[in-house]
């Protein structure tokens, strides 16, 4: 297995980006809506518009607790009033006993009548339990009104939406017990190499266990698909001819790891096109430089979209990150969000990224005022200890030194977990 990711840079090469828009042009959302119940439905991408079906909140109700009161009573009572009244949350709606002032808990409705709340900390009690109030109150103070967050009929969520902890809080703020979703998109995950073993087998010298199988399924099953694994496959033509034919026909996507650069025992390349066709093969950015996208099938319109990552196992994460997810998201009904950027200033010099974009892996000194950018570690395709350590990518146009002191744009790591 050949990364190729320190091969010497060749013309035709696609920019990091434009290979982005590639990817996100190939895909498109993948057929099938079913009902799940709203506790089933974590993680998974809405596939219509839910509007409001009531008001939110439902009635006037209190966002303290302490005491509701009438303006007018509190002037006839020299700014103190008998307490006639005790409101929980789940009361129904009263009217305020005239004459008197509510004892109200957060959320219970306000009674009709009562133009504030007074949080009970702002209140003194005398002997004979009455409530002085403070001086200056401001009508309306600490009630949340009727419908102020949603009104029945607003748009509550959009379709395309991956449903998140508060999002499922905003459905079953309606009601809802269930939701219609997309089909999960069924990816294929192919491994190839003669030298991987499984981890837990007996290591020999050459062996090497494999580490992208077991990043990308867990970073597959973090993204709600139905993974099909079909293991790793040998260094031969005709058996990844075979894994690639299951895939065809039983996955919206493929993704293979491993024998996409151009030695002699790299065969995903040639089978694409045998089966299929090859839509790019190279990248412009370091690591990553051999991701290639192809499909198979009679077009890339009609045939199972291919994304063939690094085998270092580096490239192959940063492959996933800028490039694969894009397209995942596109198949399960998502809009892929743009890539969150913005300037951070480097702590490190390095050398000028030949010909190619280089995402160097840091992290954040927060010590100072304002952010610094420190290289995480090693920053060879192999070294997986700066990537988990990273906080984000700090990413370098080709034939640009880092000079110490100066900005250049940096992507968090976190806007892949989404």
């Amino acid at each position: 297995m050949n990364c190729g990711c320190d091969a010497p840079l060749k013309a035709g090469l696609l920019d990091l980006f434009d290979a982005r828009a590639r990817m996100i042009a190939t895909g498109a959302a993948v057929a099938g809506v079913e009902r799940v119940a709203l506790a089933a439905a974590a993680g998974r991408v809405l596939a219509e518009d839910v509007p409001a079906a009531r008001d939110l909140p439902g009635v006037d109700n209190s966002a303290m607790d302490g005491y509701a009161l009438c303006l007018a009573d509190l002037e006839a009572g020299d700014g103190v009033l008998p307490v006639r009244q005790r409101i929980p949350a789940g009361a129904g709606v009263q009217r305020l006993v005239e004459g008197g002032c509510a004892r109200i808990f957060t959320g219970a409705p306000v009674p009709a009548g009562a133009e504030a709340v007074i949080p009970q900390e702002r209140v003194t009690l005398d002997a004979a339990g009455r409530v002085r109030f403070p001086e200056a109150i401001v009508p309306g103070a600490n009630i949340r009104r009727r419908g102020e967050e949603l009104r029945e009929g607003d748009a509550l969520l959009a379709a395309g939406i991956r449903l998140t902890p508060a999002a499922i809080a905003q459905l079953a703020s309606q009601g809802l017990a269930e939701v219609s979703v997309r089909r999960r998109p069924r990816v294929a995950l192919i491994g190839t190499g003669d030298e991987l073993i499984a981890p837990g087998e007996p290591w020999t010298p050459g062996a090497v266990y494999d580490s992208n199988g077991a990043m990308l399924k867990t970073l597959l099953d973090q993204q709600g698909v139905e993974r099909l694994d079909l293991g790793v496959v040998a260094d031969d033509p005709e058996a990844l001819a075979a894994a690639f034919a299951r895939a065809r026909d039983e996955a919206d996507l493929v993704l293979c790891t491993g024998g996409v650069s151009v030695g002699e025992e790299d065969h995903v390349r040639p089978v694409l096109e045998r089966l299929g066709g090859l839509v790019f093969h190279g990248v412009a950015m370091k690591p990553g430089k051999p991701v290639a996208l192809g499909y198979l099938g009679a077009s890339p319109a009609t045939g199972t979209p291919l994304v063939g990552l690094p085998g270092n196992p580096v490239a192959s994460l940063v492959g996933w990150q800028f490039l694969a997810l894009p397209l995942l998201q596109g198949l399960q009904g998502r809009t892929p969000p743009p890539l969150q950027r913005f300037p951070i200033v480097a702590g490190f010099s390095r050398p000028a990224p030949r010909g190619r974009r280089e995402l160097l892996r840091v992290t954040l000194d927060w010590q100072g005022a304002t952010p610094v950018a420190r290289l995480a570690g090693g920053q060879g395709s192999h070294m997986l200890s700066a990537a988990r350590q990273a906080h984000g990518y700090l990413i370098v146009d080709p034939d640009t030194p880092v000079e110490e002191g100066h900005a250049y744009g940096y992507c968090p790591v976190a806007q892949f977990l989404d």
